[in-house]
């Protein structure tokens, strides 16, 4: 067998993995149409871990106080900051009576754990059920509780939610950003939706408050600084306890990097996390992001050579076509469809990314928690 043969026939497989994981995976999601939502009179916790967040607690608290819903409580974390943030904390608290106040100090044991600061926080808590967002996310609606509320049931004690970016325009940086936190997003869904739950993200996450003291919180990965959200999911989900939320009154709403220097540092502490999911877990998200890897280095070989183009490009227009239907139908879902029209470009430069980053971190620990 020649060089040009060997590459054909690792494409051939390729395709048809990424196949099997748009049509038995993201389809899942793509496909899925919204549940009718049950009013349910659950009181809530919403927990938010600040530090050095005096200005954007000042700019998106209100958005949390003004929720509609009967009974919620805010519990707000100052972690160990420097600047106004508890200043900015105790006044909101002195204007209303559901905000409690969690002043955290750094001890040498726990410097700089923001899962040190949470623990604290969730315990303090009074409510049996708990909604996770950042101090610089704003909930799109005055629903937002309500809307992630209502999935959970006597068996589903974890919503996944979506947790938006804003919008930039003329903004490379940002189209990307917000095109890897889709793809997140339909991978975490899906995923959920045939049974693997992997992952939640901390912008916008609920869970059962019994869930956090049945894993004795974050004990299992307490030394790592990252994961307050997703490892934990990682280890306490499973397919019966985990619904999913999309509606769009459920989402928040993030501010974005605006320079690449930085979000390459925040994807370096997300990224560093991933190695201590799950076996299955790893196995699954390895061999779809190399197999992305693989077909976007292969099938410029194979099309410059013009080895076999006919079928070669048959099985690009099958796997793009794929694509387009899924992340159109999915963006659509979490209002993302400005992103198609650069789809292909977006997910080249992502992979790239993605690699470097993973790279980077092979030589150096990335920076953690402010």
């Amino acid at each position: 067998m020649g060089f040009l043969d060997f590459v054909y026939y690792s494409f051939i497989a390729v395709v048809v993995i990424q196949v099997v994981y748009y049509v038995f995976f993201f389809s899942k999601f793509a496909f899925i149409k919204p549940e009718k939502e049950q009013t349910k009179k659950l009181s809530v916790s919403v927990i938010i871990c600040a530090k050095n967040e005096a200005k954007n607690l000042q700019n998106f608290l209100p958005s949390i106080i003004s929720q509609i819903y009967p009974d919620f409580e805010i519990v707000l974390i100052n972690d160990a900051s420097t600047d106004d943030t508890l200043e900015v904390i105790e006044a909101f608290a002195a204007e209303h009576n559901n905000i409690k106040i969690v002043d955290v100090k750094n001890i040498e044991a726990f410097w700089g754990n923001k899962k040190y600061a949470l623990t604290l926080g969730i315990k303090a808590s009074k409510n049996d059920y708990l909604l996770f967002t950042d101090a610089d996310c704003k909930p799109v609606s005055k629903y937002w509780i309500h809307n992630m509320c209502t999935h959970f049931t006597d068996k589903q004690s974890i919503v996944l939610g979506y947790g938006a970016y804003s919008k930039i325009k003329k903004s490379f940086l940002n189209k990307l950003i917000r095109f890897e936190t889709l793809v997140t997003a339909v991978q975490y869904f899906s995923f959920a939706k045939v049974g693997i739950p992997y992952m939640g993200v901390g912008r916008n996450l609920a869970y059962a408050k019994k869930e956090f003291f049945n894993a004795n919180g974050f004990i299992n990965h307490i030394k790592l600084r990252s994961g307050d959200d997703d490892l934990f999911i990682n280890q306490v989900a499973t397919k019966d306890n985990t619904a999913i939320c999309f509606s769009e009154n459920s989402f928040t709403l993030s501010l974005p990097k605006t320079n690449f220097k930085d979000w390459i540092k925040q994807k370096r502490r997300h990224i560093s996390t991933a190695k201590y999911y799950k076996l299955n877990h790893k196995i699954l998200l390895a061999l779809l992001y190399s197999t992305q890897l693989i077909f976007w280095v292969i099938a410029p070989i194979l099309l410059i050579t013009t080895f076999k183009w006919q079928i070669v490009v048959g099985l690009i227009l099958i796997r793009l076509t794929l694509q387009y239907t899924i992340f159109g139908l999915s963006s659509k879902k979490l209002g993302e469809q400005d992103l198609l029209i650069m789809l292909p470009f977006l997910e080249v430069f992502l992979i790239i990314t993605q690699l470097t980053i993973f790279i980077n971190n092979l030589i150096s620990k990335p920076n953690h928690w402010k």
